[in-house]
């Protein structure tokens, strides 16, 4: 698969998600959303920079972009479940957050799979 070759896409991912829990910080603080923004932020601000870093490490690491997409997917996941909840009252759908938060250990999992297996020649 041709998007999984290159990995650019998950430095436009990390770039939106980066932005997403700056903003979603700027909602914690200013609208009173500790209780399920901070912690959508946080997700969000941990997962941009390891988004940035598979971007830039290419095929020099096995399986970079399946982490890339599980950690997109994941983040989404989780954080906009809390956003969800947070603003509408309801989250996006029964096991949601949970879903996104599994997706996101698997995926760092991967990496360290990823990591010690010997990139493809």
């Amino acid at each position: 698969m041709a998007i999984m070759r290159d990995n650019r896409w998950a430095a436009v991912a990390a770039g939106l998600i980066g932005a997403a829990g700056v903003g979603l910080a700027a909602a914690a603080s200013h609208a009173g959303g500790e209780a399920l923004l901070r912690p959508a932020s946080t997700i969000c601000l941990a997962h941009a920079p390891a988004l940035v870093a598979l971007a830039l490490a290419g095929d020099r690491i096995r399986f970079a972009g399946l982490v890339a997409l599980g950690m997109s997917v994941g983040t989404l996941l989780f954080a906009g479940d809390l956003v969800a909840r947070h603003f509408l009252g309801t989250g996006l759908f029964p096991m949601a957050a949970p879903t996104g938060g599994m997706t996101l250990i698997a995926s760092w999992l991967v990496l360290a799979v990823g990591a010690v297996v010997p990139p493809r020649s």
